[in-house]
Parts: C-alpha cells; sequence; structure tokens
C-alpha cells in the first residue's frame, strides 16, 4: 500500500511517499481503508517540526479522516466489515476530561495519522459515519468541527441570542458560523478578504469586518454590538489576536482559545480579562463523545461540511500548498 512520511522538520517538500506492506489489526482494533482526509493548520506545522506533544518523527500525517472497515481483529465487537467510521482525533481520549497521556495520542503528530490508503485504529476510537455523508464531509469534521462544539457548546454553553465572533474563515471558524447561526446566535466573523465576508454572509453570518480595513477590528465589533461586545470569541489566532478579541468580549464573556496561528511571542496583559470578568477557554479538540455529539448535533440541524476544494491521493503536497496559501473557505480534502 501506499502511505505518506514525514521524516523531518523540512517542510511539506521533504515528505516521503513510499510503498509499505499493509497492516495487520490485532485484537480489538480494526484495518480501514482510506476513502478521504481533510487537512489542518496544525498539519502544516507538523511538517516543519511539530510543537509539544505533536513532535514524533517519522509519523505518518493528518488527524482527520474516514474509510471503510475492511478487516476486524480478535474480540472486536462494535463494528464490522463494510462499516462505515472515522477515527477521533485523540485515539485515547474517549470521554470526560483529558489526561496527559491522552493528550500525546493526537493522530498525525503525537503518533500516526491517517495519510495512508489502509490504517489501523482501536474499536473504542471511531465513529460510525452517517448514512446520508460522504466520505468527504465525514473526514472534515473530526479536529474542526468537533473544537468548534467544544468551544461553543460544552465549554461555552451558547444560547440563542447571543453574539459570537469568529476570526478568519478557515475549517474551525466556518463550523463555528454554521453551529451558531443554527442555535440561534448573531455572528460576526472577521476576514481580509471582502469575497471571503460575503460568501461568510451568504451561510448566515450578520456582520463582516475586513481587518485590513479596519486593523482596530476590535472597534469595530463595540461598533456593531452598540459597545457591549460580543459574549464568545472563537479565537483561532492566539497571542497576536488575542488583545482585539479580549477587548472585544462583554462583560462576562468567553473567549474560547483554540490556537497559535499567529506571534506566539506576544505578550497581553491579563487586566483585560480580570476588569471584564472575561473567561479564557483552552479549547484542544475534543474527546470520541463530543465528536459523536458533534455529529448528532450536526445532523439535528442539518449542517453539512464546506468543502473548498478537493484533491487526488497522489496530490498530497499540493493539497498542502493550497492550505498554506490561506486561499481557502472552509475545508481542504485528499481522496482515496
Amino acid at each position: 500500500m501506499k502511505r505518506y512520511l514525514i521524516n523531518s522538520s523540512d517542510g511539506i517538500d521533504a515528505m516521503s511517499f513510499e510503498d509499505v506492506d499493509a497492516p495487520s489489526p490485532g485484537p480489538g482494533e480494526v484495518k480501514i481503508a482510506l476513502k478521504a482526509a481533510s487537512l489542518n493548520y496544525r498539519d502544516g506545522i507538523i511538517a516543519q517540526g511539530g510543537y509539544s506533544r505533536n513532535d514524533q518523527s517519522p509519523v505518518v500525517p493528518l488527524s482527520d479522516g474516514a474509510g471503510e472497515i475492511i478487516e476486524v481483529g480478535d474480540g472486536v465487537s462494535k463494528w464490522k466489515i463494510g462499516d462505515r467510521v472515522s477515527p477521533s482525533f485523540f485515539r485515547d481520549w474517549h470521554s470526560g476530561s483529558p489526561c496527559e497521556s491522552v493528550l500525546h495520542s493526537g493522530l498525525g503528530g503525537g503518533i500516526d495519522g491517517v495519510l495512508s490508503e489502509q490504517f489501523i485504529a482501536p474499536e473504542d476510537a471511531l465513529v460510525a459515519i452517517p448514512e446520508d455523508w460522504s466520505y468527504v464531509e465525514a473526514a472534515t469534521v473530526p479536529c474542526a468541527a468537533v473544537t468548534a462544539w467544544h468551544a461553543l457548546f460544552h465549554a461555552g454553553d451558547l444560547q440563542p441570542g447571543q453574539t459570537v465572533l469568529l476570526l478568519g474563515t478557515g475549517g474551525v471558524s466556518i463550523f463555528a458560523l454554521q453551529m451558531a447561526k443554527a442555535a440561534g446566535a448573531t455572528v460576526i466573523i472577521t476576514s481580509s478578504s471582502d469575497e471571503k465576508l460575503r460568501r461568510a454572509i451568504d451561510l448566515g453570518a450578520d456582520h463582516g469586518i475586513n481587518y485590513r480595513v479596519h486593523p482596530e477590528w476590535h472597534k469595530e465589533v463595540r461598533r456593531l454590538t452598540s459597545d457591549r461586545g460580543v459574549d464568545h470569541v472563537v479565537e483561532v489566532g492566539g497571542p497576536g489576536t488575542l488583545e482585539r478579541s479580549l477587548k472585544s468580549a462583554a462583560v462576562g464573556g468567553h473567549v474560547h482559545l483554540i490556537g497559535v496561528l499567529d506571534s506566539p511571542q506576544s505578550k497581553v496583559s491579563p487586566m483585560l480579562c480580570v476588569f471584564n470578568v472575561v473567561d479564557i477557554h483552552g479549547i484542544y479538540v475534543g474527546s470520541r463523545d463530543m465528536h459523536q455529539r458533534t455529529i448528532d448535533q450536526m445532523v439535528a440541524t442539518n449542517i453539512r461540511p464546506v468543502i473548498d476544494r478537493s484533491f487526488a491521493f497522489t496530490e498530497a503536497k499540493a493539497a498542502y500548498q493550497h492550505l498554506a496559501s490561506g486561499k481557502h473557505f472552509g475545508k481542504v480534502v485528499i481522496e482515496c
């Protein structure tokens, strides 16, 4: 079978494409034939050496995949050959709160991921794909959609009538837009592209802010909310944008800190949090149970993933390059 392998910290050009023997499932495991995988910003970081708990090398990349079970190991009772499944982001985080050990089991970083024609997964680390979903759609959910759901509903307890601020139009933000609107929230979204803002408004966003036109975009957020601020910020930038996110939050608001995509050396005064009694939640994807609840809510509210572009399995490096270009709107997918 064919698979990709990250062998160094030299970026996607150094990622190898190789022939290896197909794996066999052990007790309690299943073998899955990959049908589709999707990319996240994290995957580019891992190709450049990774980050805490996600710097294993060599490693098969990508956390997000979907496929068909083609073999089951001894003792497997939850699944059968032919079942359509998707592995959860953290192989070992099934439910409840995480511990240190489970946070080392992130696919495609801490352990081997899914960018392989066939891969092995424990039976307890999988969720079923809804009958009317394609493999491509299912492959977009494990990281980005679960992260958005975790932030807004598990950590944030989003209520109808509240206001949500989203940064950019990548996978997490677009899923959060769809989920927040389905829950009856008002959504403000930022982008450097007027075209992307128009597309986000077509998806239901109430307001769009071009942060190149409004570099102090928190002031626009305050204006749009009559200086009240927003109840929730899905903060995908990190320290480089965190100060403006805190200034955008209402008294008693929530800032859901997803990533460190910009200026990780920046410093932010904690007083912005203290004086407005703002809660900052660290969101690190989620458990298998959260994965299942995310799918259940998407099915109940008729949310379908927004796919930007799909690449062939042999074009994985081009998919990485497309994601890195920042031209995407929604998810970038690889089909096998």
